[in-house]
């Protein structure tokens, strides 16, 4: 059974983090890992990074908080899944490992 990597975002697209997650998913991804993705705070405004929308094509499961994309006036978007904080709850106890960035 594949393991699954959980991880939350909250930090804008110019942080640093950002890079530092693509990379951490990529090779989760080439390690056979499930990984699910959760952004919330300003986190959120990283929904359209192409870097994230590739590794959704690999595989990747993108989630993003409803009420923080709310706030930052984003529209709900094909390319996630948005929700509340029952969904990243739920991610931090369906997954093996899971880390935040914030």
């Amino acid at each position: 059974m594949n393991k699954k990597l959980g991880i939350l975002l909250s930090t804008s697209p110019d942080n640093k983090n950002l890079g530092i997650v693509t990379g951490l998913i990529q090779t989760a991804i080439k390690n056979s890992a499930s990984v699910y993705l959760y952004l919330i705070d300003d986190g959120v405004e990283c929904i359209h990074d192409k870097r994230l929308l590739e590794l959704s094509k690999k595989g990747l499961k993108l989630y993003v908080c409803a009420y923080g994309a709310q706030k930052k006036g984003i529209p709900p978007a094909e390319v996630a899944t948005f929700g509340g904080l029952a969904v990243l709850s739920e991610l931090a106890n369906v997954c093996d490992r899971f880390v935040a960035f914030g």
